[in-house]
C-alpha cells in the first residue's frame, strides 16, 4: 500500500477520542486498539498472531506500532482483557519499543504476561494488577474492569470513560450461565453501564455467524464423563494452555476415575503453576505426578493435559503423533482428546495430528465430537443480548474476519443502532467522535510485522518472495573464474543445485547446462568480461532460460564471478 495512502488529519481543538484498530479486523488474532484523547492514549490489548503457509520461516505476526511511536508523548498504558495469546503475545514487542510503560490486567494475565516477558529477558516492568470491578486512571482515561465469561480465567471487559463519552471494549466473551468458577458474567454492571450511556461499543465478533446461544463450559464435564467411563488404557487431553476450566474439568475428572495427571508442555506447566498460585486452578496436591513417572502407573490410571490442540509443529502432541517426543509415546488402547476446534488456516495441520494418532492405534476424539469442547466466545443470541444490554450509540464489531465483522454489524441494526452509526472498519481505520459527530476520518498503518528469530519487522515483502520462490523451484548457484587482465573465462563453470533436479537425473543435465553456459560466456565481449555485474547478469539470464527450457521451473540463480 502507498504511503500516501495513510492519512490521519491533525486532532480537533475540541475534546475528541479516536478508536484505532491496529489488529484483529478482518483476522482472527494480533489484536490491538489504540484509545486516544487530547492528551492521552492507551493500547486495549497487544496480540500476536501465526504465520500463514505463505510466511516461510517467520515466527509470528504482530502489529505495526507507528500510530504509537508518532504519539509516544501520550502513552500512558497497555490495558489487557484477558491472557490469550491474540491478546497479550505482542506485549513483549512493545515493551522493548515503548520501555517503561504501564500493564494492567487481571492476576493471571499478568502472570502469563511476566511469564513471556522473562523470555525476552526484560528488566523491571512496570505490572498493575487489578480485580473486577476497579477502575484505574490515565489522565483523562478512566477504566473500568467488568467480569465477563471466557475460556481463560480472570477475563474482563473494559468501559474506557472518556471526556467525550464512554467506549464500552467487551473483550473476548460469552454468557456462561454455567461457568465451572460459579462466576457468570456481570450482567447488573454492564446493564448499569449501558444506562449511564455509551458512545461506542467494540465487540467480540468471533460466532456472529453462529445463530443460537454458545454452550457452557460444563457440558464438557458431561462429555469427559463419558470419555473417562468408556477408555480403558491412558487418556491424553489436549487443549489450549490458558483454558484453565478446560483444565480444570480435565482434573477433576482425573481425581473421580481414580488417575493421576501429567503435564506436559512449557507453557501449559507456567499456566498451571500460575493458576494454582491464585486459586484459579484447585489440584488435590497427590494427583500429580512427572510426565517422567507416567510409565510406572497402570494405563487406566493415567491422564496426560498437553498442548498441541492447533497442530503445532513442536507442541507436544503433535511431537506425540510421530513418536518424536523424549518423554511421552502413544500407544494402542490410548484415548486422545483434542478439546479445541481449529482456528481458521490450522486445519490442515490438525487432521494431519489426527491421521498420525490413528496410525499409531490411538482413538481420537476431536472437534465437537461428543462435545469435549464448546467455544469460549458468544453466538448470536448472546451478541443481540449483549447489545441491548450496552444499548451503545455507535458500534464497532472487532476480533474477526470481515465477513464476521459484517454479519455483527447486521446484528447491531436490528437492536436499533442506527446503520450509519455501526462501522465496519479494517486494520489501520481512524474513528473520531466528538460532542458534534463520529465518523472514520482516515487510515494509518495496520499491516503486518513479521519476526524472524530475534529479527524484528526486517523481513519485508522481497525475503517472502525469494523463499516462496525457493520453496517452489529450488536454488543454483553458478561459480565462474575470470582471468581479469586477459578477460577470458578460466576453467568449467562449476554448477551446484538444491530442489531443482530429481538426483539419479541431475549429473547429465548438470552437464548440459555447464555445456550451455560455456559457450554462452564464450560469446561475451572482451568489455563484457571486465564487468563482474555485466557476467553475473549474463549468466542468470543464459541459466534461467536453459532451465526453464527443460524444466518449466524457474530456480532461484546465484552467480558467483571470482577474479584471478
Amino acid at each position: 500500500m502507498n504511503s500516501d495512502t495513510f492519512i490521519v488529519p491533525q486532532p480537533p481543538a475540541e475534546p475528541f477520542v479516536r478508536v484505532v484498530p491496529l489488529g484483529g479486523c478482518g483476522e482472527i488474532g494480533r489484536n490491538m486498539t489504540v484509545i486516544e484523547t487530547n492528551d492521552d492514549l492507551v493500547i486495549v490489548d497487544c496480540g500476536l498472531m501465526f504465520p500463514d503457509d505463505e510466511m516461510f520461516g517467520v515466527d509470528v505476526v504482530i502489529n505495526d506500532f507507528t500510530y504509537v511511536r508518532e504519539r509516544a508523548h501520550k502513552l500512558r498504558a497497555v490495558l489487557v482483557t484477558h491472557g490469550h495469546e491474540d491478546h497479550i503475545g505482542g506485549i513483549p514487542y512493545f515493551l522493548k519499543a515503548f520501555p517503561g510503560t504501564p500493564v494492567v490486567g487481571t492476576a493471571l494475565s499478568i502472570a502469563l504476561i511476566k511469564a513471556k516477558s522473562r523470555e525476552h529477558k526484560f528488566g523491571e516492568i512496570d505490572f498493575v494488577t487489578v480485580k473486577p470491578g476497579d477502575r484505574v486512571r490515565h489522565g483523562a482515561i478512566e477504566t473500568e474492569f467488568v467480569h465477563i465469561n471466557h475460556s481463560v480465567a480472570g477475563a474482563c471487559s473494559l468501559a474506557l470513560r472518556t471526556p467525550v463519552g464512554t467506549i464500552f471494549h467487551t473483550g473476548d466473551f460469552k454468557f456462561d450461565q454455567t461457568p465451572i468458577d460459579n462466576k457468570p458474567a456481570d450482567f447488573a454492571r454492564i446493564a448499569r453501564i449501558g444506562d449511564e450511556g455509551v458512545l461506542c461499543m467494540l465487540a467480540d465478533s468471533t460466532n456472529a455467524e453462529r445463530p443460537g446461544h454458545t454452550l457452557s463450559e460444563r457440558i464438557v464435564g458431561e462429555a469427559f464423563t463419558a470419555i473417562f467411563q468408556r477408555a480403558k488404557g491412558r487418556i491424553v487431553v489436549a487443549s489450549f494452555a490458558s483454558n484453565v476450566p478446560r483444565i480444570q474439568q480435565a482434573v477433576d475428572h482425573a481425581v473421580r476415575f481414580g488417575r493421576k495427571v501429567a503435564f506436559l508442555g512449557r507453557s501449559l506447566q507456567n499456566v498451571v503453576h500460575f493458576s494454582t498460585e491464585l486459586g484459579y486452578l484447585r489440584i488435590p496436591p497427590d494427583t500429580v505426578i512427572k510426565i517422567e513417572d507416567v510409565e510406572g502407573y497402570p494405563p487406566e490410571r493415567v491422564v496426560v493435559i498437553t498442548t498441541g490442540s492447533q497442530g503445532e509443529p513442536m507442541s507436544g502432541l503433535a511431537r506425540m503423533s510421530v513418536r518424536d517426543h523424549k518423554k511421552f509415546k502413544i500407544v494402542p488402547g490410548d484415548t486422545i482428546v483434542i478439546s479445541a476446534t481449529p482456528i481458521p488456516g490450522n486445519e490442515k495441520k490438525v487432521y494431519k495430528t489426527i491421521n498420525n494418532l490413528y496410525k499409531l492405534g490411538a482413538t481420537v476424539i476431536h472437534g465437537t465430537d461428543g462435545r469435549s469442547h464448546v467455544s469460549g466466545h458468544a453466538s448470536q443470541e448472546e451478541l443481540l443480548l449483549m447489545l441491548n444490554l450496552v444499548r451503545p450509540e455507535f458500534f464497532m464489531p472487532v476480533h474477526g474476519e470481515y465477513r464476521m465483522l459484517v454479519q455483527h454489524g447486521r446484528l447491531a441494526v436490528q437492536t436499533g443502532v442506527e446503520s450509519e452509526n455501526v462501522f465496519v472498519v479494517e486494520n489501520g481505520d481512524v474513528l473520531e467522535f466528538t460532542a458534534e459527530y463520529g465518523d472514520k476520518i482516515g487510515k494509518t498503518y495496520g499491516g503486518y510485522v513479521l519476526v524472524d528469530g530475534s529479527d524484528v519487522g526486517g523481513i519485508g515483502e522481497g525475503v517472502l518472495r525469494d523463499r516462496k520462490a525457493l520453496s517452489n523451484d529450488g536454488i543454483m548457484m553458478v561459480v565462474v573464474a575470470i582471468d581479469a587482465e586477459e578477460a577470458r573465462i578460466i576453467g568449467e563453470p562449476d554448477l551446484m543445485s538444491k530442489g531443482v533436479f530429481y538426483i539419479p537425473e541431475s549429473g547429465e543435465i548438470l552437464d548440459d547446462l555447464r555445456a550451455t553456459l560455456r559457450k554462452a560466456l564464450e560469446e561475451v565481449s572482451v568489455e563484457a568480461l571486465r564487468d563482474v555485474n555485466s557476467v553475473k547478469e549474463h549468466i542468470r539470464t543464459t541459466l534461467s532460460r536453459a532451465v526453464y527450457a527443460k524444466t518449466k521451473r524457474r530456480p532461484v540463480i546465484v552467480p558467483v564471478v571470482m577474479e584471478v
